[in-house]
């Protein structure tokens, strides 16, 4: 059962509700279902009872109860908590990282963004000023991956080498004459130096990659390609991820979806903070040679943060488009990044080992990683090479 399915059983618990006279509310069009966050506890978690309680005129406990008697039926739940004032926390029969997997694998680099247009126009406009317009420029793609129409403005026209380097564009310049319904100025701190000697991608991730609020630092930090770099750390990881593919094409097996309980997995240590990663080094998969003996772990424990943060995507591409925040989603995709490079030395065969089902998963667990990153940073107008 992926995200968008379970989210759909939610609102069919919520229907039975209401038809049985349980609950007197509206049937809401979308139910919200996110990973569990402290102290929740299964495959995912959904504050639909604490939304409805108020519109039912009932506590939000109580709704809660009620929810779970039509939910803990479910084809594919295996059972439904309650915890912290009403948060339903729901557990799947084993399938949950398989749907995952296939629903990322099957929407590609799409998987996170609306599948209907929500008829919503946008009008974004901000100064003549780099680091707004470059926010501006993916505050629009964001909000038209959620399914709205955007118009972009500026108050002059940019100089022309913000798009031939940074890729910006704008649709108009100066004041609009017709408000929008939902008019929006985009005003960051401006960034204190000129980003277009570090390029299009390292320019584009020290603008964005800090909060709107917060001071870019516009320094060769952003081209080192070090652990210490996020950007590198997240352009790496993707590499990493199409690598594998490639190599275990060689060794003649693909990716499939599939359940990573009971697997377990050599985790070895980072990469060291101060060294240098090779540039071909995603092709080989060899631990780093200061590394002590790996730590036996099971798989799903190992993948735990990974599911986590890919369940999340969608919710993470909402909200930075909901409050026009790119860094937000940059956070995510170093989140993403992290989690997989801690998994990605235990995907392929080792020595003597032969391909199996487990390892089919693990690569599909990583293709589907890979497919997030590059989707996230096609978003922020990043490249994400397949070699690094």
């Amino acid at each position: 059962m992926t995200p968008v399915e379970l989210s759909r059983t939610v609102l069919r618990a919520v229907r039975r509700a209401v038809d049985a006279g349980e609950l007197s509310v509206a049937v809401p069009e979308r139910a919200v279902v996110t990973v569990p966050g402290p102290g929740g506890c299964g495959d995912y978690a959904t504050n639909i009872a604490l939304q409805l309680a108020r519109p039912a005129g009932q506590p939000p406990l109580r709704v809660a109860e009620i929810l779970r008697s039509h939910l803990a039926g479910a084809d594919g739940v295996t059972d439904v908590a309650i915890t912290g004032p009403g948060f339903l926390n729901i557990s799947l029969r084993g399938t949950a990282s398989v749907g995952l997997v296939e629903e990322i694998l099957r929407r590609g680099v799409r998987y996170g963004y609306a599948e209907q247009l929500t008829g919503q126009l946008f009008q974004l406009h901000c100064p003549c000023e780099v680091r707004a317009v470059v926010v501006m420029d993916v505050v629009a793609r964001l909000l038209r991956s959620q399914g709205a129409f955007v118009r972009t403005s500026c108050e002059d026209p940019p100089p022309p080498e913000w798009e031939a380097v940074l890729g910006t564009r704008v649709d108009a310049t100066g004041r609009p004459g017709a408000p929008a319904p939902l008019d929006i100025n985009v005003r960051p701190v401006p960034a204190p130096a000129d980003p277009l000697p570090l390029g299009r991608d390292a320019a584009r991730w020290a603008l964005l990659h800090p909060a709107a609020h917060d001071r870019p630092r516009i320094t060769g930090e952003h081209l080192v390609q070090r652990e210490s770099n996020p950007l590198f750390r997240v352009r790496y990881a993707h590499a990493r991820t199409r690598a594998l593919a490639r190599n275990a094409a060689d060794l003649g097996f693909s990716a499939e979806p599939g359940d990573l309980q009971a697997v377990h997995v050599a985790v070895p240590e980072a990469l060291h903070e101060a060294e240098a990663v090779p540039a071909a080094a995603h092709e080989a998969l060899p631990a780093p040679a200061h590394a002590p003996a790996p730590a036996q772990e099971p798989a799903h424990q190992t993948a735990t943060p990974l599911l986590t943060a890919l369940a999340d995507h969608p919710r993470v591409l909402a909200q930075a488009a909901a409050h026009c925040a790119p860094d937000r989603l940059a956070r995510h995709l170093v989140t993403v990044a992290d989690a997989v490079l801690a998994l990605l030395p235990a995907v392929l065969p080792r020595g003597a080992e032969k391909p199996s089902a487990a390892h089919r998963a693990r690569l599909a667990l990583a293709e589907a990683a890979g497919t997030v990153l590059a989707g996230g940073l096609s978003l922020l107008g990043i490249d994400a090479p397949d070699h690094l």
